[in-house]
This record gives C-alpha cells, sequence and structure tokens, in this order.
C-alpha cells in the first residue's frame, strides 16, 4: 500500500512537479512530466475535476475503474480515495500533462445562484463516467497555460472569470457532468454500511462521511448509531486501529505514514492509543 497524498494541500504545498494556481474556492494544478510511469494514491480534500492533455491516467475508486486520454475529462466527488497510474505519450517524448481544478462547494454555489443557466430536475443518481472535451473546453484548457509561467502576479478576479467560464462552459455542452455538479450540491442519500466500510480507512472525517452518505453530520450520527449501536466516532478508531496493525505486518510504510494515510491527528496521539488498544506502541510491535 502506497502513502496517500491529499490533494490539493499536498501538490500545493509541497515540492513537485506541478504548478498551483490559488484562489479561495477552487485551486488548479498544471502537472507536466516527463514519465513512463507514475503510481500512488490521492485523497480528495475537495471535488475534482481533471482535464488530460497528453498521456494517459487510469483511476481506481472501489470497484470503478476510469481510463483517461488525451483531451478526455472526469469529475469525481470530494472525500474519496483514488488510486492512479499516469503513463506519458511515448510519441511525445513520454509527457503527461494535465490539469486538476480542486472544487470547493462554495464556489459551486456561487456559480448556481449567480449564473443564468437552467436548472434541470435530477432524476436518479449520475454515475461518474469519462467524457471527451469539445473545441470548446480543449481551447479553454489551454488558455490557462500561460497563467502558470506569467511572472507577474495573477489577480484573483482573472481566475475566478476562468472557472466560471469553465463551469458555463460544461453546462452549455456537457449535460451529464453538468448534472454531476448539480448532485455534488446535493447528494444522493446512500446505506450507511456501505458508505462507512468503504471509506473508514481514509483519512476521511465524520463531516466527509456524513456528506457522502447524502445526511446532515446529527442524521448520520443518528442513523449511525441504530445501525451498529455505537458512535461512529468509536467504530471508526477501533477499525483504523485494526487497520494499522495489519499494515505494519504486512507493508513496508513508516508508522508516521500509517498514522495519516488512515487519518490519525498525529504520531503521538496514534502510538499512544494504539498502545492503549494493542498493548504496544507501533514501533514496539513491528520490531
Amino acid at each position: 500500500m502506497n502513502k496517500v497524498i491529499k490533494v490539493p494541500t499536498a501538490l500545493v504545498s509541497g515540492p513537485g512537479q506541478q504548478s498551483a494556481l490559488m484562489l479561495n474556492g477552487c485551486s488548479v494544478i498544471e502537472q507536466c512530466i516527463h514519465s513512463m510511469e507514475a503510481k500512488g494514491t490521492m485523497y480528495l480534500e475537495e471535488h475534482l475535476l481533471l482535464i488530460v492533455l497528453e498521456g494517459t491516467v487510469t483511476l481506481t475508486y472501489g470497484k470503478q475503474q476510469y481510463t483517461l486520454g488525451k483531451n478526455d475529462m472526469i469529475l469525481l466527488k470530494k472525500a474519496i480515495s483514488v488510486q492512479y497510474d499516469k503513463v506519458g505519450n511515448p510519441d511525445n517524448d513520454n509527457i503527461y500533462d494535465s490539469l486538476m481544478f480542486s472544487l470547493k462547494d462554495d464556489l459551486l454555489k456561487t456559480f448556481l445562484a449567480s449564473s443564468e443557466v437552467k436548472v434541470p430536475k435530477i432524476e436518479g443518481e449520475i454515475k461518474t463516467a469519462v467524457y471527451p472535451m469539445n473545441e470548446c473546453l480543449v481551447a479553454f484548457a489551454h488558455s490557462l497555460k500561460p497563467y502558470f509561467y506569467n511572472d507577474s502576479i495573477v489577480h484573483p478576479g482573472q481566475l475566478r472569470l476562468k472557472i466560471m467560464e469553465l463551469l458555463y462552459d460544461i453546462a452549455e455542452c456537457n449535460r451529464n457532468m453538468f448534472l454531476q455538479i448539480l448532485q455534488l450540491h446535493q447528494p444522493v442519500r446512500a446505506e450507511i454500511r456501505h458508505v462507512v466500510e468503504q471509506h473508514y480507512a481514509s483519512p476521511v472525517s465524520l463531516l466527509e462521511l456524513a456528506y457522502l452518505s447524502g445526511r446532515s453530520l446529527s442524521s448520520f450520527k443518528r442513523d449511525f448509531q441504530m445501525v451498529y449501536n455505537t458512535s461512529p466516532a468509536l467504530w471508526i478508531r477501533e477499525k483504523r486501529l485494526e487497520k494499522a496493525k495489519d499494515m505494519l505486518e504486512t507493508t513496508l510504510m513508516s508508522v508516521s505514514d500509517i498514522c495519516y494515510t488512515l487519518g490519525f491527528e498525529n504520531v503521538s496521539h496514534f502510538s499512544r492509543i494504539f498502545k492503549q488498544y494493542h498493548g504496544q506502541t507501533p514501533s514496539v510491535f513491528r520490531s
């Protein structure tokens, strides 16, 4: 199991082969690398719109797998862990080039409230899918490129207009993806057991689990108690401690990486509660 990187935080604040544009409500990450292959796992802190301009990437989430090629795009909801496998184009110097738009709920609310786009009624869940971009969206993606390499400061107002332009283009050109955006704003109610079993081993908060289940935090806690006869915080902590034990036995990941991958606050807190539960600190248990 690989260390999980948090997107966008890790890509914006850490070293790497990417550039970033920042706006309150949205981050845009450009990644242009020369690589035969790059694999890993990312945890989405915000909704992610991924656009591939060169190369291919395969994304795996649960039992679902999606492959994007040149000029493809996909929209993924927040609070999920996704495995990725990026491959550069062998016919173009192994270049992999993409844009990652991390979209906060407030930005989507602002767009839906201020735009003149007609909001259709959603009938049933709109499944995640890969969509080809039309000429308008391809041109938009390339129009952002100069902003990453311009020495002058990009004004937040400029970037906000560009993001609104993108959302308008999607609303006009791709009905299903626009319906997906509406669904992010009003998530579909899901079965509690399925949600927590799928996500407890990722660094997800109770508030994010409530979102994924389509409930308010209070409703999520109440429904969880009815299903498991315990609090979600206690159940998740025990499941994560069991998972941590398994990872210490079966992987070469460091104690620190295991701690943060599973969503514990810090290493000292993780070590203390691990010892309370298993009788030994993680380091002693592994040795």
